[in-house]
């Protein structure tokens, strides 16, 4: 039978050159040791095609892919999902580098399974590396998928967790900042009416003062809930820190704008009112993204000079700048 022979150089033992020893595989070996790898490694060929599987041993992850030898990832996969791997095999041929692609493949993806596959996607990456030989008279390519399901959703949690705030669960300065520079650079290049309110509690520090912390955190908490209430989806809710709170409405004039912010003002006092007995009122700014502005900060910058104004004029009321 023939034999693989690998060489192993052991350790220096000084300055002499290594002394190489060999490591021979039968091929039934070899065999064996492919089957083994945790991760499954297909072989695909130009046209999609399976021509071989090897490994996916780690049972928790993979199930028995070998009915796919033989089929093409168009029998197999829907066809948009298909014709996304064939163009990323395409890519590892072109380049004859490794070629790394993070995926997703839900019940949907996979002819058969569209109403009985897995509740949510599995995430898989992909380690694509062209093979220097025809594979049944094709250019082919190994591809190893590794599950990165659960380490894509300890990774999601970890970026929820960096950008929400704890106590009313909204987006925290952090993301507000990121977002609001995506839809500034949105809105200036469409020139997309966009607007921007920033609020705060009147009075907060007494009712903190004189009822407790627990109770001021109660009372951001309420706000909150009446914002994702009230407000479209669209709308992006933040607290900015304190008890102070930003939104942003993409697609609304600063009189569209109006309206809605004194709306949620009034019903954010009646919910204060019946839910914790708080006679409890809010001030804002709210101001358009103008084609003068050369920075979020020139927005951030005018609401808060509006909020202020709405303080100055007897609180309870919302400024248009």
């Amino acid at each position: 039978m023939d034999a693989i022979v690998m060489s192993v150089s052991p350790s220096r033992a000084g300055a002499d050159a290594p002394v190489k020893s060999a490591v021979r595989f039968s091929r039934d070996q070899l065999s064996l040791i492919l089957a083994a790898l945790p991760d499954p490694a297909f072989i695909l060929t130009r046209s999609g095609r399976y021509a071989a599987l090897f490994g996916g041993a780690d049972h928790r992850y993979y199930h028995d892919g070998s009915s796919l030898v033989g089929q093409s990832v168009y029998d197999v996969l829907a066809h948009d999902k298909a014709h996304w791997f064939a163009q990323e095999i395409e890519k590892a041929l072109g380049s004859r580098a490794l070629h790394i692609v993070e995926y997703s493949l839900a019940g949907s993806d996979v002819k058969g399974l569209e109403d009985a596959g897995p509740a949510h996607p599995i995430w898989f990456e992909g380690r694509v590396q062209a093979l220097d030989f025809p594979v049944d008279g094709e250019d082919a390519v190994v591809w190893v998928a590794s599950n990165i399901t659960e380490k894509n959703a300890i990774e999601h949690q970890l970026r929820q967790q960096s950008e929400t705030d704890p106590l009313t669960g909204l987006n925290n300065r952090r993301k507000l900042l990121d977002v609001l520079a995506i839809e500034f650079d949105l809105a200036t290049r469409t020139r997309q009416p966009t607007c921007l309110l920033m609020f705060d509690v009147d009075n907060f520090k007494a009712v903190n003062d004189e009822l407790g912390h627990s109770v001021g955190d109660e009372l951001l908490a309420t706000i909150a809930t009446v914002c994702r209430r009230t407000l479209r989806s669209d709308d992006v809710l933040a607290r900015l820190g304190g008890d102070e709170f930003v939104v942003l409405m993409p697609g609304t004039t600063s009189g569209e704008g109006g309206l809605v912010a004194n709306g949620l003002r009034q019903q954010i006092s009646l919910e204060l009112q019946s839910k914790l007995a708080l006679s409890s009122t809010i001030s804002g700014g709210l101001t358009e993204i103008s084609r003068s502005d050369t920075s979020i900060g020139d927005i951030l910058r005018r609401a808060d000079d509006g909020l202020y104004q709405s303080k100055r004029n007897g609180r309870n009321q919302i400024t248009i700048v």
